[in-house]
């Protein structure tokens, strides 16, 4: 099994905080989303992974250091790490070609601005799994058209009319992906370009024009990282279900005066907390120091400095100063706010 991860993207909506670091490696619940994501699937899959491989956009943005951290992902998962490059962003089917020579075989194939929450067998007799999220308002998603027999037939995008409940999340499943990529191919080779760039459902839709079997997968949780409110819930979320599982969440290393953890809370090696309360639904990064402050539902990266702050609702960079009484506030790596 290989898990291919389409990463080039500048992650806009999550400015600030992706100016300085590539959105898939923000971290929530203490772990960047990429590691996680790729984690979690690896679990789902229950079955050794062969190969990662990860596109990844200009080199300029994601350096040798990213280059790194994705490279040690793999190995720590038995996997051999891949590296390609997406320097002209033309979609999610050119970013998936632009992994050609890894694309052979069963693979995953999972877009990493999203963490999932799911235990299910993948069905061996299908050609293709797309997994799936039952939504409230299917309208706004693009979701799965289902026959009588349960397989796919069909992708409609924010139908207008209820077609079915199930949106489509971003994580794909090819008994061999290289149907896909004859499919993608096909494509570029004749242009076949929808909202200015070459996607992944028209490959999709190829092979189900030739008859390949689609099946869904039904994951419990569906968690976006796309902007700062979806990815500080999707903080709480993660610390929640880390907990109930008995993950050991705060580091033997922080530095407590008169502090209070409310959990589930995640705390990094380093952290020093004087006249605090922290939590519940709050990670801070290593090294990083809270003063007479309280701070509930928030992210809080690696050595930064928060004083004198009431915070709800927050995501502060790594880096960072801030010394205040504002409360909802999204500021980036090396910002400071002081009096």
């Amino acid at each position: 099994m290989k898990i291919i991860v389409p990463m080039a993207g500048r992650g806009s909506r999550l400015r600030p905080h992706t100016l300085t670091v590539p959105k898939p490696l923000i971290p929530v619940a203490g772990k960047p989303i990429v590691h996680r994501l790729v984690s979690d699937i690896a679990k789902v899959l229950n079955q050794p992974i062969e190969e990662i491989a990860f596109i990844l956009g200009d080199p300029a943005w994601f350096g040798e250091d990213v280059v790194e951290s994705l490279q040690n992902l793999a190995k720590g998962l038995g996997a051999k790490p891949s590296i390609y490059r997406q320097l002209d962003p033309k979609g999610t089917g050119h970013a998936i070609m632009c992994a050609e020579p890894s694309l052979s075989g069963p693979a995953v194939i999972a877009y990493a601005d999203t963490l999932i929450r799911a235990d299910f067998d993948l069905d061996q007799e299908a050609d293709s799994v797309i997994w799936t999220k039952r939504v409230e308002n299917p309208e706004a998603y693009g979701v799965v058209n289902l026959n009588e027999k349960d397989e796919i037939i069909e992708l409609v995008e924010k139908p207008s009319e209820f077609v079915s409940d199930q949106a489509v999340i971003g994580i794909y499943y090819f008994k061999d992906v290289g149907v896909l990529k004859n499919e993608l191919q096909y494509v570029l080779d004749h242009n076949i370009i929808h909202g200015g760039e070459y996607q992944i459902n028209d490959g999709i839709k190829r092979m189900m024009a030739d008859g390949k079997i689609f099946k869904t997968g039904t994951v419990d949780e569906w968690m976006d990282c796309g902007n700062k409110e979806v990815t500080v819930e999707t903080n709480a979320k993660m610390l929640g279900f880390l907990a109930a599982g008995n993950e050991p969440l705060i580091s033997d290393s922080v530095t407590k005066e008169n502090a209070t953890i409310i959990e589930p809370c995640f705390i990094a090696e380093g952290v020093v907390l004087k006249n605090c309360t922290i939590g519940p639904h709050v990670s801070v990064g290593k090294g990083t120091i809270i003063e007479d402050s309280t701070v509930k539902n928030s992210i809080i990266q690696s050595q930064t400095v928060i004083k004198n702050a009431t915070l709800d609702n927050a995501m502060i960079g790594n880096h960072a100063h801030f010394d205040g009484e504002f409360t909802n506030v999204s500021i980036g790596d090396y910002s400071q706010l002081k009096k």
